[in-house]
């Protein structure tokens, strides 16, 4: 009861300033959520691929590329900050919102596509590298951990190493079964919208982005509730969540399927996987089914932690990253 009073409260906030002296729109942008860079300057950013994406970078451009790739589909690199580490010790780490997520660019619904969000890594790479020899390696959570794979499936002699934390599954199957164990809603199906408290008072169309983006930042709670599945702690920090990208690319997977092993077994370098201890739908299992597909791979557990690993205990998953990468250097 305390958050739908809450909620009221917000939202009568937001149509009280309306009837100020300055009048305020929900649907524009800053009054909702935060801008994306295609209304603030101020905020860094690249161009590629035909969008503008928020990014930035630590450490010496010349150094091996450590490239982040968030979660999602549709959030940011925000809770994964503390990565930009292993910039001191010697690696150029860069880190990206990817297309229609967090603070970059968004698009049409009809625009996304599996594939393009993998050409966006392969462009942000290259934007970035500095030398052919330049070594880069992917470091993918969650979705990002999924693209991450996807892309080394594509390209396999691109990339000089992968670390995989806690993959959401690696073709339709897997990600299917994931989410059933997960206990994931479908945030965008009717049922959903028909239970959820704030969509009576709330209603954003397919590509009303600043609407759809604040109901997601809201729905998404639900994936740190207390004894949740997932073995989450609480909330992070993040800008904005990227809801039409997150809703175009389920139905994509959902219809069309996908699948990022056909080529697995082409890469023979090493590659680290990483699950929470407390993450009763991932977990060792899981893992192995995934690692499967590499033929030179190692797993490894970070304790008393769940999803959010990267955010929760940095402190453990730093040493086993930076073994890894001294590892392949």
């Amino acid at each position: 009861m305390y958050k739908k009073k809450h909620l009221l409260t917000v939202i009568s906030t937001v149509f009280l300033f309306a009837s100020c002296e300055k009048e305020l729109f929900i649907d524009e942008p800053g009054n909702l959520v935060p801008k994306t860079v295609m209304e603030d300057a101020n905020l860094p950013s690249i161009t590629v691929n035909g969008t503008v994406l928020h990014s930035e970078t630590y450490g010496n451009p010349g150094h091996p590329m450590v490239l982040f790739l968030h979660g999602g589909p549709g959030a940011d690199y925000r809770n994964a900050l503390r990565v930009k580490q292993l910039a001191d010790d010697g690696y150029f780490v860069v880190f990206y919102d990817q297309r229609g997520s967090g603070l970059s660019q968004r698009h049409h619904k009809n625009t996304y596509s599996i594939r393009l969000m993998i050409d966006d890594v392969h462009a942000v790479i290259e934007h970035y590298r500095t030398s052919p020899n330049q070594k880069v390696f992917l470091f993918g959570h969650s979705w990002g951990a999924m693209l991450a794979a996807g892309y080394i499936n594509l390209h396999p002699d691109r990339i000089d190493g992968a670390i995989l934390a806690e993959a959401g599954g690696l073709n339709k199957k897997l990600w299917e079964e994931y989410s059933e164990n997960s206990r994931r809603v479908k945030l965008f199906s009717e049922a959903t919208n028909d239970i959820l408290y704030y969509d009576q008072f709330l209603t954003g169309k397919e590509n009303e982005h600043e609407i759809l983006d604040y109901k997601l930042g809201i729905a998404s709670s639900f994936t740190y509730a207390k004894g949740n599945d997932e073995g989450i702690e609480g909330p992070s920090p993040f800008w904005r969540n990227g809801a039409v990208l997150l809703n175009a690319l389920s139905e994509i997977a959902e219809e069309d399927g996908f699948d990022f092993t056909t080529h697995l077994d082409y890469y023979t370098t090493n590659v680290l996987l990483l699950y929470g201890e407390n993450n009763k739908s991932h977990g060792l299992k899981f893992s192995q089914k995934e690692a499967a597909y590499f033929p030179n791979h190692q797993i490894v557990q970070i304790d008393d932690t769940g999803h959010e690993l990267i955010y929760f205990k940095w402190e453990l998953v730093y040493p086993v990253v930076l073994n890894y990468l001294t590892s392949l250097n």
